[in-house]
């Protein structure tokens, strides 16, 4: 993908900080009491939202926390509008200020990752990576068989044609990475709507370093020849060298995705550069907005021009009507990731989980790869004798919020699993630094030395049920609020 130049310059925050903190408080607190008005349970627990985020270690690899520009973003009268089809072409009148919106996203996600095109209706990572594959079939498939029938469209091939059509699009490969080994569910896997129209095979990692072996993917791509090859993870914390990825692409004559969603915020924050930066490199690049970008919950889509018409038909192919209101947010997100606080924020996240990590394995824990090069750890609990289940439900119980996850070649399978995903994207919008994430790691190994698995009914061991040693929980969680009172989350913001 080539490097677009800057559209325009990224915009200087303005107004007194403090001021704009007094103003959002003001703003959040007069929204729900409209909302308490007519419906007091949904305002008592949209506050209690908060409050439990405060009060909560957040070690989920896919969550942050928006600021409140963003968030005051989603909530507006844009929300009423519909607006399918793209800036300038659509199928509804009176969609100027939705153009608008959609223009300056585009803009900022243009000049931010250096794409040719973005395209930011996507509602969420999947539907940005239902749009990237019907876009590849839709210029891979679709588009040489209009031009071999000699029409225009879809609609006017004759039934046989068309059948031979619909025959060709669900006959195509993907190849992506394992679930096991960090891939995620949308790259081709059969409980997945993808895994339904593609025929999918996976890569995996080294069984010994836990790393992509890309001579193992080379090999795998020209026996399997793919139309698409996928690279990009959920779970995997080293780095991808997508230049390599693309010479396999190319060499196989498949077209390069790459699902960023959960380090675009490194990318954005120039941490990832060079190989390690998918965008001149891929094809076509999905991602959500949220996660380590910091925005709002939705997706996105950038891709080489000669893909961008196929993408700017993800609404009707793929997609409903467009969120105006998320595309503000967005916009307000992607212009934030502009700032030169970003790349220090970006930088942040990585230095913190490499502490992480650092504090864990001097505690004598094991983690897949040894260690992270990106913004999550994966930490093989089968040491401390426990499920993933078992040491995400004892964690919680004890203040600290992870997920369970598999680890390559997971005996335990992928619902009670043999691993925890721990993130650092939120704590280091907290604030909290390196030390504090050393701290963390002390809390997390204390929890799980101090955790056994309990039984069922019949005596059996469990892989869910477990056993707290008495007052283990209690001491965790307020040691817990201690470290994140010294680093409160939206200061300033009182809904009292």
């Amino acid at each position: 993908m080539s490097s677009a130049p800057e559209r325009f310059p990224a915009p200087e925050p303005t107004g007194d900080p403090e001021r704009n903190t007094s103003l959002a408080s003001a703003a959040f607190r007069g929204a729900l009491d409209v909302v308490r008005s007519v419906e007091p349970r949904i305002a008592a627990a949209i506050g209690q939202e908060l409050t439990d985020q405060r009060e909560s270690l957040k070690l989920i690899a896919s969550e942050n926390y928006a600021s409140p520009a963003t968030l005051l973003a989603m909530g507006n009268w844009m929300s009423d509008k519909y607006a399918e089809g793209t800036v300038g072409h659509r199928f509804y009148a009176g969609c100027r200020n939705v153009d608008t919106v959609e223009s300056v996203a585009a803009e900022h996600a243009r000049a931010l990752f250096g794409a040719d095109h973005a395209y930011v209706q996507p509602h969420s990572g999947i539907d940005a990576n239902l749009v990237a594959f019907w876009s590849v079939l839709a210029q891979r498939v679709e588009s040489p068989a209009l031009e071999r029938a000699g029409v225009r469209g879809v609609n006017d091939l004759s039934e046989e044609d068309w059948a031979e059509l619909r025959r060709s699009l669900g006959d195509q490969r993907m190849l992506g990475m394992s679930l096991d080994a960090g891939g995620h569910l949308t790259h081709g896997f059969r409980p997945n709507i993808s895994g339904k129209m593609f025929h999918q095979r996976s890569y995996g990692t080294d069984p010994e370093t836990g790393r992509i072996d890309y001579d193992a993917v080379r090999a795998a791509a020209r026996e399997f020849r793919p139309l698409i090859l996928i690279a990009g993870y959920s779970a995997y914390p080293r780095l991808v060298n997508f230049r390599v990825m693309r010479e396999i692409a190319d060499e196989v004559g498949a077209t390069l995705m790459v699902d960023m969603a959960h380090f675009a915020g490194l990318v954005a924050g120039k941490v990832l550069t060079g190989e390690h930066d998918p965008v001149p490199f891929a094809h076509i690049v999905t991602t959500t907005t949220h996660k380590s970008l910091r925005g709002p919950r939705g997706g996105m889509v950038l891709c080489e021009e000669s893909l961008a018409e196929h993408v700017d038909r993800g609404c009707p192919m793929v997609l409903g009507g467009p969120l105006p209101h998320v595309m503000a947010a967005k916009a307000v997100a992607l212009a934030e990731a502009r700032q030169p606080a970003f790349r220090t924020y970006a930088q942040q996240i990585v230095d913190n989980a490499r502490a992480l990590a650092e504090g864990l394995t001097r505690r004598g824990a094991k983690l897949v790869t040894g260690g992270t090069d990106n913004h999550l750890v994966l930490l093989d609990v089968s040491g401390y004798g426990l499920t993933g289940r078992q040491a995400e439900s004892a964690l919680l119980d004890s203040g600290i919020v992870t997920n369970r996850n598999a680890v390559p070649q997971d005996p335990n399978g992928a619902w009670y699993t043999s691993g925890i995903r721990l993130g650092t994207p939120a704590l280091t919008t907290r604030g909290l630094g390196a030390p504090e994430l050393d701290e963390v790691a002390a809390l997390i190994d204390g929890v799980l030395r101090g955790t056994s698995p309990g039984t069922t009914k019949s005596g059996k061991p469990s892989k869910a049920q477990y056993v707290l040693a008495d007052g283990l929980a209690a001491r965790t969680a307020e040691q817990a609020a201690d470290l994140l009172a010294k680093h409160p989350l939206y200061p300033g913001i009182d809904l009292s």
